[in-house]
């Protein structure tokens, strides 16, 4: 929607984890070396944190866009709301290997001929685990179990965990000790910092072909950040608004305000709704009748009344006047399109007949 009217190729802040816009922070470029390094030690777990939307899941593709094909077999699970034995059968469906009406005893064989197979080919076997935060203690320790596939000296198996921060409870559990001691790495991704975020903004709105339209001042970038707080997630569900806005109503150039207007609209989406029904203010439990004598309490009620009063107007008159915007849009596109089609074939219009 929006794209063309910036002349974007495409969308720059889609909630999709996409490689293609990786952007790496300070935190996420050390993210990304932990991995690395795990890779190169070839065995062990590897184990990564971060806050929802600190940009995780987009670290494990742009790995996997980064694996050389020829060494490593690897496969990703993101479904974790699982118990020990369904968890082994996403593993080794995962890996590709069929698993339906097979016993434990069975999976867990396929699974070490598969391993054996893909050492004998010179290549190793990764498996990664998304949202590890919902493994259980007894599914982790089946995981750890699957370690224990090795030759004589070497691991056919190597795991990385990423997860939310409460995994780490998990990971320092008193039954957790053996998994402990084969985590080789582990690394917390925090937050952006609020530079890392406006670079982060231009570096989405530059891989799909920005040249200033937009424009963004100082205290639109801070803005950005005083909401999202650094956390990519929060920024991109933040910009596609913010985008939506200008090209609804036609603007070129954000500032300060128009940030904070699109956080409040957000803020407002999420608010929960008043019950239907609910009893106007003055029929409330407790409140004050007419004859109670306590002045100051009910001239702060009616004080509080007007003002809730006035910004409901305030906020549909807002909603009006973006509703104008957009009508007055569309009959304009409307117009032009008529025209068009009361052109006779052939015949050359006028570039001044399209204009309102």
């Amino acid at each position: 929607m929006y794209e063309s009217f910036y002349g974007l190729s495409a969308k720059p802040f889609q909630l999709r984890p996409d490689p293609h816009f990786f952007f790496g922070s300070k935190g996420h470029k050390r993210a990304m070396a932990y991995l690395e390094y795990g890779l190169s030690q070839g065995e062990g777990f590897i184990v990564i944190t971060g806050e929802v939307g600190a940009g995780k899941t987009t670290l494990v593709r742009n790995l996997f866009n980064r694996l050389p094909s020829d060494q490593i077999v690897a496969a990703h699970i993101v479904n974790t709301h699982l118990d020990p034995d369904d968890t082994l059968r996403m593993v080794v469906s995962a890996f590709g290997l069929p698993y339906e009406g097979a016993s434990k005893t069975d999976l867990l064989t396929r699974l070490e001929k598969f391993l054996c197979d893909v050492d004998h080919q010179g290549k190793r076997a990764l498996l990664v685990i998304d949202e590890a935060q919902n493994l259980s203690a007894r599914t982790v320790e089946e995981l750890r179990m699957l370690s224990n596939f090795q030759t004589d000296d070497k691991s056919l198996l190597q795991t990385f965990l990423l997860g939310q921060p409460e995994f780490r409870a998990t990971l320092h559990s008193p039954g957790m000790q053996q998994l402990r001691q084969r985590v080789i790495a582990s690394y917390h991704l925090g937050p952006m910092d609020a530079q890392e975020t406006r670079a982060y903004v231009e570096h989405r709105l530059t891989t799909v072909g920005w040249k200033g339209d937009p424009a963004f001042d100082d205290g639109a970038h801070d803005a950005i950040y005083a909401y999202s707080g650094g956390i990519p997630r929060k920024v991109n569900t933040l910009m596609d608004r913010v985008l939506l806005m200008g090209f609804l109503e036609e603007m070129h150039a954000f500032g300060e305000p128009d940030i904070n207007t699109v956080v409040k609209d957000i803020s407002e989406e999420f608010q929960v709704p008043d019950p239907v029904g609910t009893p106007a203010p003055d029929t409330l439990p407790g409140h004050l009748p007419e004859d109670d004598g306590d002045a100051d309490y009910k001239t702060g009620l009616r004080t509080i009344d007007q003002r809730i009063g006035e910004r409901r107007a305030s906020s549909v008159e807002v909603l009006d006047e973006r509703m104008m915007r957009l009508e007055k849009s569309i009959v304009s596109v409307l117009s032009i399109l008529k025209k068009i089609v009361a052109t006779p074939h052939g015949a050359v219009t006028h570039p001044m007949d399209n204009q309102e």
